[in-house]
């Protein structure tokens, strides 16, 4: 589907060094791209992650992806912090009150921390 310069595959070497190209390229706008570390699989892991938080389920995710097992590509789920803030700003953590008082009240402190994250 994607061809090189002489019309050949794209091989995963062509892709780094178009990858490269325009990191660098874009690194004279964003230093701080300078100083990360991207390559062509990063573009898997994005476009899992994209379509992760577009509602696109597992198992349509892992047949594009080509994955074997559903398990295999329920890894990128693991890795969306996005899913984990929201997931714990759900929870809203509940802080023992007092050093006796047994009640229970929320932390606006950590509430705003975790939030933060």
């Amino acid at each position: 589907m994607f061809l090189n310069d002489r019309g050949a595959r794209l091989t995963r070497f062509g892709i780094r060094l178009i990858l490269n190209k325009y990191v660098t390229k874009a690194a004279s706008q964003q230093p701080s791209l300078k100083r990360k570390r991207l390559h062509p699989h990063s573009i898997r892991h994005s476009t899992a992650l994209h379509l992760l938080r577009s509602g696109v389920d597992l198992s349509t995710i892992a047949h594009w992806l080509g994955h074997v097992s559903v398990n295999t590509t329920n890894k990128y789920l693991c890795l969306d912090l996005e899913a984990k803030r929201e997931a714990m700003a759900k929870a809203k953590p509940l802080l023992k009150g007092g050093h006796h008082s047994g009640k229970w009240r929320r932390d606006p402190d950590l509430m705003a921390w975790l939030t933060a994250l």
